[in-house]
């Protein structure tokens, strides 16, 4: 048994018209007992039930963020979407809103900036692509410049807790999107190497082919959250 149910829909229990990420008790609850625990910083996440946390003596509000998009409301996108069953995007949002297609940012801002939230959704060369923004995130630890490069040194403590790549791939349990030795990201889409702008699939075959490709990440990250929960949540299953 897991108190993490990993084929549990969000939108099940979020009011009608509201957005999971915020409105979703059981999302919210599942991301204060996942993240809430020690950082490879040595420092300890610990969050509440509004995902309020601290870092040392930083105090960080956090947002959650789907993970995989459908792009089926995209205008660009509306040429491909319409030649794709509508049972199958429907069944990749429901993927989407188990836990593996989730995840938390910082959100709390300066006057005048975004959050990671908001500028991948709106640089062109990200799309709201989690993948290219796991590649972003990357290059971050190597010193190296990226679309998001400005956006992640805003959070540049919460960032630096990790330590490096590999503690915030490890944290956050998305070891299934990188390499073995997490030098490179298992792209779900095909990338030179370099940003480029609207970075999405350009036919309804590479549509299809992303889709395939983010709910099997989906399907192996809810094994890895199960399983972690398992060993590391059992205080809290005895609680219910």
């Amino acid at each position: 048994m897991s108190i993490i149910d990993t084929t549990y829909d969000v939108r099940l229990d979020t009011p009608k018209g509201k957005d999971p990420d915020s409105c979703s008790p059981t999302l919210r609850r599942y991301h204060q007992l996942l993240w809430s625990k020690e950082l490879p910083c040595g420092q300890r996440l610990e969050l509440n039930d509004k995902l309020i946390g601290y870092i040392g003596e930083t105090e960080y509000w956090f947002s959650g963020d789907g993970i995989g998009h459908s792009y089926s409301r995209w205008g660009k996108m509306a040429h491909i979407i319409s030649q794709i069953d509508p049972a199958v995007i429907e069944n990749f949002i429901h993927n989407g809103y188990t836990i593996a297609g989730n995840i938390i940012f910082p959100a709390n801002v300066s006057k005048g900036k975004m959050s990671m939230n908001q500028r991948r959704g709106i640089i062109v060369k990200i799309c709201d692509c989690y993948d290219l923004t796991l590649e972003c995130i990357r290059r971050y630890y190597l010193g190296e410049d990226s679309p998001l490069y400005s956006c992640i040194c805003d959070f540049k403590p919460f960032f630096d807790a990790f330590v490096d790549f590999k503690g915030y791939v490890d944290f956050f349990l998305l070891q299934d999107m990188v390499t073995d030795d997490y030098s490179a990201v298992r792209y779900w889409y095909p990338f030179p190497g370099e940003f480029y702008n609207n970075p999405l699939p350009q036919t309804p075959e590479e549509y299809l082919t992303y889709v395939d490709t983010v709910i099997d990440f989906y399907n192996k990250r809810n094994a890895r959250i199960d399983e972690w929960a398992k060993v590391n949540l059992k205080e809290a299953i005895d609680l219910f």
